[in-house]
């Protein structure tokens, strides 16, 4: 499938986006009711994140029953609708498939619990001491990877919470039991699939402990990791549709062959790679300023090299597990719109199929809680007791949360700049932090130079101009890391992006034939194309000519 290379994604955190019921959380009918904002974006997609039957203790990503909706989202007639709603607009409908792991209330591991040997099988259990866990593996949420049930006398593996039990995809009797998840949603009209941190599903044959590192070198693209993606999409008939895998701490040799259409696995990757930049000594919970050179580094190498092997990128800063971009790699003050719109240019002119967050679009920043108390991720509750207890004053671990919780990203969607703004007449399951009253979709709907504004004309552009979507990228020489520069290129036109990453202003040279060459867009008014030409603090400008 191509045809998703000049689409756009939009990606719905319902339980922040807008609740039609009061009861302070997002629902399903309060994406219905906000369809039409959705389809004058341009949008071509709707990401939701989970919405099935869970505990929470994730954000959903604890999932108790896949084919059945949490009730505190509404109920299937509800999703229904929305498929049928969003269909008659347009737009798709994509749901987020958590594969790796379940809740640890999901019927199959309460079976397992009871002792039922079938069902221990769906999951990876491992004998052994109490007081010795199997392996030194410690979860992406903190503290071993392994949790010990007396009754049981066993250890039973998870990668993330510990009431998130990992997924035994050995046994062939759970591949087929997630391939018929698919196939039922596949029919309720669905139109495409995120697989959730699914290049974690196959496990070594053996376990060890690992002498360098947390473990993840030997369960992060496992050993039959292509085989896996590629049965489910075959068997499922799903290969013609959009899917995308959320792919941690991979490679760039693995993503192209989880996206190469030869392969018949994924229609594209998430990598995070880009969003490490500002870790210290690669550690989120240690604070840097941003690197920029490596920023560069990685782009270039992952764009070339997707490029050169036909894998396809999905291109983003935001989604529900990272903080706002405009706050960290813009600035969320005096240039707020200016970094805003140049970040959305930077990607969205990128090979690859953009994705925008719920709010990115408005340029919504980090909250900037000054309270643990605010927070309710459970990632970030749990690392903010390991700050404590290795030394941090609470002031110094509420600011690395305030960088870096998850929930800046969970914070309500702002529609208006009222109570709540706009997102519910109830109390709000999560705070709505004081920002810009200007960033809400009223406002910005009345400022023809909106952030909003700005988004519309790249989604547009996507679909107007075909080098966009499929033509070659490359790089230029270049030896100033505060600019990323870029050319694409087709048959039919030429493009030359220049995006100025830092407060500073700087003088780029511009090639002899985009000389004075047709401004395509630009967050700046009267951008000159001269030789030698001056950027503005965040400027961003896509220069076009005809090849």
């Amino acid at each position: 499938m191509n045809d998703f290379k000049d689409k756009t994604v939009y990606q719905v955190y319902v339980k922040s986006f807008c609740d039609s019921n009061g009861d302070g959380i997002g629902d399903i009918k309060g994406v219905t009711e906000k369809l039409d904002y959705l389809s004058g974006l341009g949008v071509d997609f709707l990401w939701l994140n989970p919405v099935f039957i869970s505990p929470q203790n994730d954000g959903g990503y604890d999932v108790a029953d896949y084919v059945n909706i949490e009730p505190m989202f509404g109920t299937m007639d509800d999703l229904d609708e929305l498929i049928e709603k969003a269909d008659e607009k347009g737009l798709g409908i994509m749901l987020d498939m958590v594969f790796n792991h379940t809740s640890t209330q999901h019927e199959w591991f309460q079976k397992a619990l009871a002792g039922d040997p079938e069902y221990q099988d769906y999951y990876i259990f491992k004998d052994g001491d109490p007081d010795t866990p199997p392996t030194n593996w410690v979860s992406k949420f903190g503290g071993n990877a392994w949790e010990y049930v007396p009754k049981l006398g066993k250890w039973y593996l998870h990668l993330f919470d510990k009431t998130q039990a990992d997924l035994n995809w050995e046994n062939p009797k759970v591949r087929e039991e997630l391939k018929n998840v698919i196939r039922f949603w596949k029919k309720k009209g669905v139109k495409g699939f995120r697989f959730d941190v699914v290049n974690l599903i196959s496990k070594p044959e053996v376990y060890e402990n690992d002498d360098r590192g947390d473990g993840r070198r030997f369960y992060t693209d496992g050993p039959k990791i292509h085989e896996y993606l590629h049965e489910l999409v075959h068997d499922t008939g799903i290969k013609d549709m959009i899917t995308v895998g959320e792919m941690s701490s991979t490679t760039l040799d693995n993503c192209i062959g989880y996206s190469n259409p030869d392969n018949e696995e994924l229609s594209m990757v998430f990598n995070f790679h880009h969003l490490k930049v500002d870790y210290k000594n690669g550690d989120k919970w240690q604070l840097q300023e941003p690197d920029l050179k490596q920023l560069n580094d990685l782009i270039r190498t992952w764009q070339l090299g997707m490029q050169e092997d036909n894998g396809w990128n999905a291109v983003f800063w935001c989604n529900h597990d990272q903080p706002r971009v405009v706050s960290r790699l813009g600035d969320d003050g005096k240039y707020w719109k200016e970094s805003a719109k140049m970040l959305a240019t930077f990607v969205h002119m990128l090979r690859g199929t953009p994705y925008v967050y719920q709010g990115e679009e408005l340029g919504m920043p980090n909250a900037h809680f000054d309270d643990i108390d605010s927070y309710r991720d459970v990632e970030s509750k749990n690392y903010y007791q390991i700050l404590l207890d290795e030394g941090k004053t609470k002031q110094e671990a509420l600011e690395i949360l305030g960088e870096r919780s998850r929930d800046n990203a969970r914070t309500p969607m702002q529609w208006d700049d009222g109570a709540n703004a706009g997102f519910t007449t109830g109390e709000p399951w999560i705070s709505v932090p004081k920002i810009k009253p200007e960033a809400n979709t009223i406002a910005e709907a009345e400022d023809p130079d909106s952030i909003t504004a700005y988004y519309k004309k790249l989604i547009a552009l996507r679909k107007e101009l075909p080098v966009i979507a499929g033509g070659t990228i490359s790089f230029p020489e270049s030896d100033d890391s505060d600019l990323m520069i870029y050319e694409r290129s087709d048959d039919n036109d030429k493009l030359y992006i220049v995006n100025n990453l830092t407060d500073k202003e700087k003088s780029v040279k511009i090639p002899e034939d985009f000389v004075n060459a047709e401004v395509l867009i630009g967050n700046y008014e009267d951008f000159k194309p001269e030789a030698e030409a001056a950027l503005r603090p965040y400027e961003a400008v896509v220069l076009h000519k005809k090849n």
